[in-house]
């Protein structure tokens, strides 16, 4: 049986930080993170789709929290093929972005991505170092639906990514409905990538179906985004408001130990973002599934080799 660690899809949503969950004295940036890292073992950190990180923020994630303690790292929203402000990228690289003509690994300055990654690589080296990186989240836009195109957009982020923890996270239901199942889930096991299950309203045209294969022997990943009738349509705040009921929770309680029995780790993500509704829910699902020390891990991630040139 593998190990399930279960926390929230940010640990700095404005929500939560205004909710009070935090408690007073522990509300500067190192203060939550170590508050955080004090209840929970696993944290994505989403900020790093919004603007590319940097490798001073990941040492001290490093440094404010416990050993064993799993950050996974979403990318940057240019390398998945999300619109990107250019306010997002560092100044010298904002000419570049407005030369750029197709979110493709060809389209427009191609060393615009060649930098890009570089700099990605070496903000994350301190978690690679630290064995704290669960993994890199590539989330992909509803945008980029099923066929050769995409299947090869895929794969050249495979390839710039390779050596890498990487985990896909599709938006497009046509993924993973009906026959297509089967070709998603052999596509990612082809890339040893991680398919990422998640929770969503039901019986929307948006909805995404919950599938949860398992296409990779180190990890799989649950993110619970909520089953608010706007996803798909709405703002973040509309998209994402939801407060999981015990039942509604209990539903993946068997299928993520079932996953457990096939993989060396599970990490399950809440991201329904509203006040504190994500870190209650994810209190909530440790205990049906009987977790007695979050932060206590039986082991960490070890190091993969290649990532960085220093290898």
């Amino acid at each position: 049986m593998g190990d399930i660690l279960v926390g929230t899809c940010s640990w700095t949503d404005r929500a939560l930080v205004a909710s009070g969950w935090y408690p007073r004295g522990r509300r500067d940036a190192e203060g939550r993170l170590r508050f955080y890292a004090e209840r929970f073992p696993v944290v994505e950190a989403d900020s790093s789709y919004y603007a590319l990180p940097s490798e001073r923020t990941s040492r001290l994630w490093v440094e404010r929290t416990p050993d064993g303690f799993v950050f996974d790292v979403k990318a940057f929203s240019l390398l998945t093929g999300h619109p990107t402000r250019p306010d997002a990228l560092p100044a010298d690289l904002r000419p570049a972005l407005a030369r750029r003509r197709a979110p493709d690994p060809g389209g427009g300055d191609a060393g615009l991505l060649d930098e890009l990654w570089a700099r990605f690589t070496e903000a994350l080296a301190p978690l690679r170092r630290a064995g704290r990186l669960g993994t890199v989240l590539f989330q992909f836009p509803p945008s980029l639906t099923p066929g050769p195109r995409s299947e090869a957009f895929v794969r050249a982020c495979r390839e710039r990514a390779r050596g890498w923890p990487f985990a896909v996270e599709f938006r497009h239901p046509d993924w993973w409905r009906g026959d297509r199942e089967t070709a998603t889930a052999a596509l990612l096991a082809d890339l040893d990538a991680t398919a990422v299950a998640v929770d969503t309203a039901r019986d929307l045209p948006t909805s995404m179906p919950p599938f949860a294969p398992v296409t990779t022997r180190r990890l799989t990943v649950v993110r619970f985004h909520g089953r608010s009738p706007h996803w798909g349509t709405g703002s973040k705040e509309d998209a994402y408001r939801h407060t999981y009921t015990e039942g509604e929770l209990a539903e993946w309680v068997p299928r993520v130990r079932g996953l457990a029995e096939r993989t060396e780790q599970v990490h399950v993500l809440f991201n329904n973002c509203c006040a504190d509704a994500a870190v209650r829910a994810a209190e909530a699902m440790r205990r049906l599934l009987g977790e007695q020390v979050p932060h206590q891990v039986r082991h960490a991630f070890t190091p993969l080799p290649g990532l960085w040139p220093e290898d």
